[in-house]
């Protein structure tokens, strides 16, 4: 912007040259890009990616039921964390094998690894999908409203991101075609810079 400004400020000024005018104005429209279009782009990344989340989220709750496994036999696994100071607080493992019915009528056994304390016989709920492989818990509403902020957010800043380097791009080319011009301008003058009698 402070190329704008000073554009502004020096309009009328015979150095002002035509690559200043042109450094200005492809400042100002990346900056009027990045202040109108950053948000309309991030608002339209957040939207799509909401409904397509959506969606997810309503396919995994129709395929995916919670039922419940019972436990055969439980195992004491200690903290992952190897230190003793930090494992001391820390909840035991306990890896389960289990048995459950899926949705279809199918039985499964498995292994899981619990966190909290589970003995053999009792049953505690899981999730799986209709053909009784467990799974995770089907998408919340409030998790598609979170990512697709994320996306909407990521997608801004992609956008501002873009336009940044594509202005700093144009710039750096501008200012190589004035250092050439420059070359050239010595190269003619250069010769009979400081003499007396010559016409510059």
């Amino acid at each position: 912007m402070r190329s704008v400004v000073g554009l502004w400020r020096w309009r009328g000024n015979p150095l002002c040259r035509r690559t200043d005018r042109r450094e200005a104005w492809l400042t100002f429209w990346a900056a009027l890009l990045i202040v109108l279009g950053t948000p309309l782009v991030g608002w339209g990344a957040a939207e799509a990616a909401h409904e397509a989340l959506l969606h997810t989220a309503q396919e995994q709750r129709d395929q995916r039921q919670r039922i419940w496994a019972t436990v055969e036999h439980v195992t004491v696994l200690p903290p992952l964390d190897s230190e003793r100071e930090a494992a001391a607080g820390a909840p035991n493992r306990n890896r389960v094998t289990a048995h459950w019915t899926g949705p279809d009528g199918s039985r499964h056994t498995g292994v899981l690894v619990l966190r909290h304390p589970v003995e053999a016989g009792s049953r505690f709920p899981v999730w799986a999908d209709m053909h009784g492989r467990l799974t995770s818990r089907p998408m919340s509403v409030r998790s598609a409203d979170s990512y697709s902020l994320l996306a909407g957010l990521a997608g801004a800043a992609c956008t501002a991101g873009v336009l940044e380097a594509g202005r700093r791009t144009a710039v750096r080319l501008l200012l190589r075609r004035r250092y050439a011009r420059w070359d050239e301008e010595w190269g003619r003058i250069g010769p009979d810079w400081g003499r007396t009698g010559t016409s510059s």
